[in-house]
């Protein structure tokens, strides 16, 4: 019996079942859970390696007045964060206050511990600045030259402490993955700065080289201010120092055997490879990273988990915090327009 043509109804509502607005939400999902599958199958393998009993003993002696001091660095690191992101906002042609960027930042870090590395907090950012200060331009280009901004410093100090590094680490592949990482997000930096430097008509003609293009001069205009470009470096390199800081103490806390000069050379290599969006946070790739930081140095690799557990706890703490400020602060509620414009009022 022939099968009868569907009509133009029947057709229509095929189309709806796969509509974008059903396939992308469930694209997003099947990120996440794969993101947090390799977090999981990554700290199962980060545990295999270390004695749990170990680890547990140094746990039970944990001393919480050093874990305390800790989150006081990190905290601070927040104020820190926002004043130099408030300063590329101001290149980038937006005035916000320093206590919406200051809001925004905790908010951010809570963020950055429920979606993939420092993507979810990027974006979070980007939407509550845009939102604040009705510049979705501004916002995007302003995180996003906040985020190579931090991440050239980091790999700026690892490039200036790989030949310290490299006497420690006698590994030859290890030694490769050390002046790769270096040398190639130095790289990446300058290419990208290297987008606004050139007039390439062609690269103006799809929209995300267009926008990558506008990133990076709007990046050379911040950078053609002395002031403001030593001002972001300083506080840049500051943060990352101060990173290193609360991984001493969290050393302290469990009497680890790590040195501040030791934890300068393997702390920021580990941070940096976090930052590859992943995984939840950074979790299971943080603690590999650390663990192989640690037996390269000839320490423990009990120490290297305990202390990047340590890490990942405080990051979760203070992203806590800036979950309560996000609800606390109504911010995570839509923001309602006026009834009437304020050119109508102008107009009657």
């Amino acid at each position: 019996m022939p099968i009868p043509p569907r009509d133009a109804t029947s057709r229509s509502r095929a189309y709806k079942v796969i509509s974008p607005k059903v396939i992308l939400p469930m694209r997003r999902s099947l990120m996440l859970l794969a993101k947090a599958a390799i977090s999981i199958l990554l700290l199962y393998l980060s545990l295999r390696s270390v004695h749990l009993t170990a680890l547990g003993d140094r746990l039970s002696r944990l001393h919480a007045g050093w874990i305390a001091l800790s989150l006081l660095v990190l905290a601070a690191q927040v104020f820190l964060l926002a004043a130099r992101w408030r300063m590329i906002a101001q290149g980038c042609g937006l005035a916000p206050r320093y206590t919406t960027m200051l809001r925004v930042n905790f908010i951010g870090t809570f963020f950055n511990q429920v979606l993939p590395s420092t993507v979810g907090g990027d974006a979070a950012r980007i939407y509550m600045l845009a939102r604040d200060s009705s510049g979705w331009a501004g916002a995007t280009y302003s995180v996003l030259i906040d985020r190579v901004a931090g991440i050239f410093a980091l790999t700026l100090i690892v490039f200036l402490c790989l030949p310290w590094t490299l006497t420690l680490v006698q590994d030859p592949v290890a030694r490769i993955v050390l002046v790769l990482i270096g040398f190639g997000a130095i790289a990446g930096a300058a290419v990208f700065l290297a987008f606004g430097r050139f007039r390439w008509h062609a690269l103006m003609r799809w929209a995300p080289t267009r926008h990558l293009v506008e990133v990076s001069r709007t990046a050379w205009r911040i950078c053609g201010s002395w002031r403001a470009i030593s001002i972001i470096l300083a506080l840049s390199f500051v943060v990352h120092v101060m990173t290193v800081l609360a991984a001493w103490c969290m050393v302290q806390s469990v009497s680890a055997s790590a040195n501040f000069e030791l934890l300068l050379f393997m702390v920021p290599p580990v941070i940096l490879i976090a930052t590859v969006p992943v995984s939840i946070a950074g979790w299971g790739v943080r603690e590999g990273s650390m663990i192989v930081a640690f037996s390269y140095a000839g320490l423990p690799q009990s120490d290297g988990l305990v202390v990047s557990v340590l890490i990942g706890i405080t990051f979760f703490a203070i992203g806590a915090f800036g979950g309560l400020i996000w609800v606390a602060s109504g911010m995570r509620q839509p923001k309602t327009p006026d009834l009437v414009p304020s050119s109508a009022h102008e107009r009657s």
